[in-house]
């Protein structure tokens, strides 16, 4: 869709939403002549009016009405119109575009009210603790005023803490802990330690931050996983000896391969003839990740070294990405290389995309400043629409023109120079980075001139909204990575207005353009003046990755005139070149995350299957042993169908010692017996379970095995399966207590699910590694992995019923489980 269809598309929708507008404003002025107790008895009034049929649409403008009355009265703030809006789109389950300060937070306060009502629970979720803290304690008061129930969500919380603010009509929490939440209680055994319930309704404030920026990192609950850490220092060596000779990088995709010399010198030190080749492909592995983590991973970028430990941090915001490690060996890699102790691998137990989290809600909205780039995506993936809300007054922001420059050097000095003029008139001045690398340049650079500034990044980003709330007062200089302080508002001070408001420099264009908006829309908020401009080199990443020659031939032709430190007038080759660069990364960046998601919801489709079946036994009141009985029987005719295939192809003593070791039953009692009759060659304990079994087994019908070779496969099922029934009730008399058996049985069988599915995730992720070489094959790559990842899925629901049967028939019970 063209950008003008897009604007006459919102246009129109805008004016839909206006209608409601009105009759929301007509009621408005009724709501404000009723007493505080008339007011909070509407909640129970809509209440009613939803269990008996009215729908939460219908019941928009009352209710929105109400709620903002309450907002005027409690908080002291009215929203107006366009916050409205804002509010009946989130209702929708769309997407509100919302520029910064037009007041998200209390636009939340409608549909959240609203949808309440229903009784199934709300979600609002912030990207961090703080965030959603602040959020919960200014907004909690109105909700609780008008006698709803209103809870905070986070990390480091009990399970009583957490049951009891999930319970609440409204929770406010962080996406990591929802999403962390959802994966714990899927490996939960008993109801009592489970937290979430339904899935119901959820309002993402950024949402452009957590389902596009990262969407392309899981969330992993992991075990420990043995590494072998003399490897990852052997190929650190290794991959510190290339010279630029010996390998190739691809700016546009950040890969790095070797070259022939390069191939060569590994071959040489490794002691291989191929280092590529069948039988080396271990040692290919990491020498592959050590040279990503040495020449395409960034120090002070792409993450930091903090306290002795690498911690990655989001390119998109700036921030640390608490709780993350890179996956495949590359955080080991990264250890390595920057000479610390190597930890081992992870090893994963349960993991979830955001995208796959959230999709699980029955009704999904979000806020965002900047989200019209993306709009296609968030319709394609989520089936959200993306509805651009007026500001509240005319934005009045003064957005100049880019300063371009022929080397990073000079334009640092560039941006240091006007910084030093901005600050001397007392306006404040944000400063945004690309990298931690670049803020603590620029403090350096500022500091020699003696100019008091404040820095916010990855390496201190604990005090962020408060460094950030701190941004707009007079004579203030805050140098901040990224999108530091998303979510906290930059309020003018006395006078900054006057001297034009807040001035906002970006020190380089990020590859996303929503990126650089987030960084304007730090100024001129509410109608408030404010600067922005950005300064840029040929040398910055994205001119170095997608100018190509132009840049280059321009950068060298201004050394050669001696004006390397001048400014270059402006030019419409370079500033055409960063935009279509810009689009065509982000094209590749959606292409990349379509891709993602396509392989992995294979595996969402498998884990709520999974988690759903688990959930079952876990819901389950009655007697569990309908559950293990269904199992039993379906192993029984998956082992007799291995070993008996007609009357002529059939390995009865492979059948009879399976049973017998594996499932604790004797098809041959006297063949046992004469295994006891020589068993004094074999150790006394081999002897006396082998008395125990020949013991056991008086109780059961006694049949030769020459008796048993007359046996169909029908009857060889049935009478297998008649045994183990016996065994069942034998060990459920040993249990007299039903609450003894539940647990028991349920244990059992939970164990072995989440044992299988840890490693059904291990084979499944070995298998995404290794199907991509299917596409040398002429094969499709996803169709390979979707055929091979079913087989995976049934093998492991066999192995799960093969292993509960085998574990509950050999299970020794001695007396009742407390």
């Amino acid at each position: 869709m063209s950008l003008r269809a897009l604007i006459e598309n919102n246009r129109s929708k805008i004016k839909k939403l206006q209608k409601l507008v009105e009759k929301i404003e007509i009621l408005s002025g009724q709501y404000s002549q009723l007493s505080d107790n008339q007011l909070q008895t509407e909640t129970d009034r809509f209440k009613t009016l939803y269990a008996n049929g009215t729908s939460l649409d219908q019941l928009l403008p009352e209710a929105f009405a109400a709620i903002r009355e309450a907002d005027k009265r409690v908080l002291g703030i009215y929203p107006y119109p366009v916050q409205l809006m804002g509010g009946i789109v989130l209702h929708q389950g769309n997407l509100a575009e919302m520029k910064t300060g037009e007041g998200k937070t209390i636009t939340e306060t409608m549909p959240t009210y609203l949808n309440a009502l229903a009784g199934k629970g709300v979600h609002v979720v912030t990207v961090n603790d703080y965030l959603s803290k602040r959020d919960f304690e200014e907004m909690s008061s109105v909700f609780t005023f008008m006698g709803l129930t209103v809870g905070q969500n986070g990390n480091d919380m009990s399970i009583e803490l957490k049951q009891k603010a999930y319970n609440c009509d409204i929770t406010y929490s962080t996406n990591d802990a929802l999403a962390f939440d959802y994966l714990r209680d899927n490996m939960a055994l008993f109801k009592a330690n489970q937290v979430q319930r339904h899935l119901n309704y959820v309002i993402v404030d950024e949402i452009d931050s957590i389902l596009i920026d990262e969407a392309r990192t899981p969330l992993i609950i992991a075990g420990d996983a043995k590494s072998y850490k003399t490897m990852y220092k052997q190929a650190d060596e290794l991959a510190k000896r290339m010279t630029k000779e010996d390998y190739e990088i691809d700016r546009e995709t950040k890969t790095v391969t070797l070259k022939r010399s390069g191939i060569l010198k590994a071959n040489n030190a490794l002691g291989l003839k191929n280092v590529y080749g069948k039988d080396s492909y271990v040692l290919a592995h990491y020498l592959d990740v050590a040279m990503k983590a040495n020449y395409t991973m960034d120090k002070d970028k792409d993450y930091i070294v903090k306290d002795g430990q690498v911690l990655i941090v989001d390119t998109f915001t700036g921030r640390v990405m608490e709780g993350r490690r890179f996956s495949d060996g590359l955080h080991q890699a990264l250890e390595a290389k920057e000479n610390l102790t190597i930890n081992d691998a992870n090893k994963t137990e349960a993991t979830i995309t955001y995208q796959n989290y959230f999709k699980l809600y029955k009704k999904l909205a979000g806020m965002t400043g900047t989200a019209a780039t993306e709009s296609q995506e968030f319709y394609e993936t989520f089936g959200m629409q993306v509805i651009s809300i007026p500001t509240n007054r005319p934005n009045i922001r003064k957005d100049m023109n880019d300063e371009l420059y022929p080397t990073e050097k000079s334009k640092f000095r560039a941006v240091v120079k006007k910084i030093e003029k901005v600050h001397a008139s007392g306006q404040p001045i944000l400063v945004g980075t690309a990298s931690v690398e670049h803020s603590e340049l620029i403090s350096n650079l500022l500091s020699s001139k003696n100019i008091p500034h404040t820095m916010l990044n990855a390496k201190n980003n604990e005090k962020e909204a408060e460094v950030i709330a701190m941004a707009g007062q007079l004579g203030a200089v805050t140098i901040a990575t990224n999108m530091a302080g998303r979510g906290t508002d930059i309020k003018l001070g006395p006078g900054v207005e006057q001297l034009g408001g807040l001035f906002v420099l970006g020190t380089e264009k990020h590859e996303s353009r929503r990126i650089d908006e987030q960084l304007r829309g730090r100024a001129a908020r509410q109608g408030n003046p404010g600067i922005t401009v950005f300064y840029m080199s040929l040398e910055d990443e994205v001119v170095t990755r997608f100018g190509g020659k132009q840049a280059e031939k321009i950068k060298k032709k201004c050394i050669s005139n001696n004006t390397e430190m001048q400014s270059i007038k402006s030019n419409r080759i370079i500033d055409r070149t960063i935009e279509e660069a810009q689009k065509r990364v982000e094209g590749n960046n959606f292409d990349q995350r379509k891709e993602t998601l396509r392989y992995d919801d294979v595996l969402n489709e498998q884990r709520k299957d999974f988690y759903n079946e688990r959930q079952k036994i876990i819901d389950y009141k009655g007697d569990l042993t309908s559950f293990i009985i269904g199992m039993l029987a379906r192993t029984i005719i998956r082992v007799v169908d291995k070993f008996y295939l007609d009357f002529e192809h059939a390995n009865y003593r492979g059948l009879v010692t399976y049973v017998r070791e594996s499932l604790n039953l004797d098809l041959d009692p006297e063949g046992t017996l004469e295994e006891f009759k020589l068993a004094d060659k074999r150790g006394e304990k081999i002897k006396r379970n082998l008395k125990e079994k020949i013991e056991k087994n008086k109780r059961f019908h006694r049949i030769s095995l020459s008796r048993l070779k007359t046996f169909s496969k029908k009857e060889l099922r049935e009478y297998i399966f008649s045994q183990v029934k016996k065994e069942v009730n034998d060990k459920k008399s040993l249990l007299v207590d039903e609450r003894s058996l539940n647990d028991f049985e349920r244990i059992i069988m939970l164990r072995q699910f989440d044992y299988n599915w840890k490693s059904h995730i291990y084979e499944i992720e070995q298998l995404r590694e290794a199907v991509t070489l299917r596409g040398y094959g002429q094969y499709n790559p996803l169709v390979e992995y979707q055929k091979m990842a079913h087989t995976l899925y049934q093998q492991m629901v066999n192995n799960i019923e093969k292993d509960v049967s085998e574990f509950f028939l050999t299970a020794e019970i001695r007396e009742s489980v407390q």
